[in-house]
């Protein structure tokens, strides 16, 4: 009986000290993107936001983020913008739905709430490793991860040869995710 007491009370300590493992809210979450387009810059955002995210701010090693867009919901304010970036020169929706990323490592920078991610990406079936700081804020039931880094759209075929789009754009994430 001593021996299934300090079998249960071990496993719910793990279970505490391992995180927990939240959702990404899509309908509270943004992902949104800047790039230059004739000099001008030219925003957008993407929906359909999905994964799973583990997280656990006392154990790093432990944590995953494993998350996708849908290329679909490629929004930039104007519709026949948005039809030409879903077909193959651009993001080739049909071939490729999603855009995912899936977290490596995770670590602290030394200010709480602070952290900086590596994992990889991947755009039109090309996969690139990036790494960017972001912050984690608890919220009610989860957390608030925001972060922005910057991809190269050549790096992932996005945009073919133009050369009145910039190469370089800038991606901002601002992602609730709930327990």
């Amino acid at each position: 009986m001593r021996s299934i007491l300090i079998v249960i009370v071990f496993t719910c300590f793990s279970i505490f000290v391992s995180g927990q493992t939240y959702t990404a809210a899509d309908n509270a979450s943004s992902v949104k993107f800047m790039i230059k387009n004739f000099g001008v810059n030219v925003g957008g955002t993407f929906k359909g936001l999905q994964g799973k995210i583990h997280f656990s701010e006392s154990d790093l090693t432990s944590c995953v983020f494993d998350v996708s867009v849908d290329a679909n919901t490629v929004n930039t304010g104007i519709n026949g913008r948005d039809n030409h970036l879903r077909k193959e020169e651009y993001f080739n929706i049909e071939k490729f739905p999603k855009i995912s990323f899936v977290s490596k490592h995770l670590s602290a920078t030394g200010k709480s709430g602070n952290y900086i991610i590596t994992g990889n990406i991947n755009i039109k079936g090309t996969v690139k490793e990036i790494s960017f700081p972001f912050t984690a804020t608890p919220q009610n039931d989860g957390f608030l991860f925001e972060g922005t880094f910057k991809l190269n759209r050549r790096d992932f075929k996005v945009g073919g040869s133009s050369l009145i789009l910039s190469d370089n754009l800038i991606v901002s994430l601002s992602v609730i995710a709930k327990k």
